[in-house]
């Protein structure tokens, strides 16, 4: 069963896809060709004195201009799950966004039924805007939109508080499994811990704009069906390696105990070839 397309979102209705319990998405961020604006890469090796490199003056995203968030807000309140009377199994999305973002997305929300919000903070230890960081106030948060329709979602809490401020957790770069495709891609463990909450094992998590495909890895590491889309080749094509790399070696283990095809990887990685 196919479950990563290379297709734009607004084309879901040929695939036949269930409705979901999470909708989980990195939208463009829309700042145009100052993405790399306070970011070192702006420069070659990162140094001011090599001069700039190919992504100055470049934007994140080909579609950083044709994303239509009023599109994107009716594809989610399509693709929720119906609200059921029974307290606590409600559907929800979590959108990250840029800062004011958040509020042209609250608004496209409500024209589409969809009324509920509460902000999310995600906090680094460290920021990406060093340059001329002495200069400055500098963000080390990431920002997202906790969306519902009217009920409250599903929390898997286990009695306790759910802060909307949240840690942010780096990627472990050493990991075997780990892959660097796309500049925004958020860390598997904190889109494990977002999906442990608002869903349980085997529900439906959707990423319309799936980039990386991080979500859908996080989905597969827990347990849970996912489908996604994303229409650039230069991320989809990769992201599709890694997820079924990923989705091979989760298998293995549950089955298992133990992934020779991860164990492969890594002796190659090392120099050591087997047949």
């Amino acid at each position: 069963m196919e479950y990563f397309f290379r297709d734009h979102f607004q084309n879901f209705k040929r695939y036949g896809l269930p409705k979901a319990q999470l909708i989980i998405a990195d939208i463009p961020y829309n700042i145009g060709d100052n993405a790399y604006g306070s970011n070192p890469q702006w420069y070659i090796d990162g140094n001011i004195q090599n001069g700039q490199s190919e992504k100055a003056g470049a934007s994140f995203f080909e579609c950083d201009y044709r994303f239509s968030p009023q599109d994107f807000m009716w594809f989610c309140h399509r693709m929720m799950k119906k609200e059921k009377k029974q307290r606590g199994t409600s559907p929800c999305m979590i959108v990250f966004c840029e800062f004011w973002q958040q509020f042209e997305l609250k608004k496209w929300a409500e024209k589409a039924n969809i009324k509920g919000c509460i902000n999310l903070i995600f906090r680094k230890n460290y920021s990406p805007q060093v340059l001329k960081a002495n200069m400055r106030v500098v963000g080390n948060a990431e920002y997202a939109l906790l969306l519902y329709r009217d009920r409250l979602p599903k929390f898997n809490n286990g009695g306790r508080m759910i802060f909307n401020v949240m840690d942010w957790e780096r990627e472990d770069t050493k990991n075997p499994l780990y892959r660097k495709i796309h500049p925004t891609q958020k860390p598997i463990a904190l889109l494990e811990r977002l999906i442990a909450i608002f869903t349980d094992t085997n529900d439906v998590v959707i990423d319309p704009v799936a980039g990386s495909g991080t979500t859908l890895i996080a989905a597969e590491n827990t347990g849970r069906k996912y489908f996604g889309f994303e229409y650039d080749r230069k991320y989809f094509e990769p992201a599709s390696e890694w997820i079924e790399f990923n989705r091979k070696v989760q298998h293995e283990l549950r089955e298992n105990g133990y992934s020779k095809t991860l164990a492969l990887e890594q002796n190659q990685s090392q120099g050591f070839l087997f047949d």
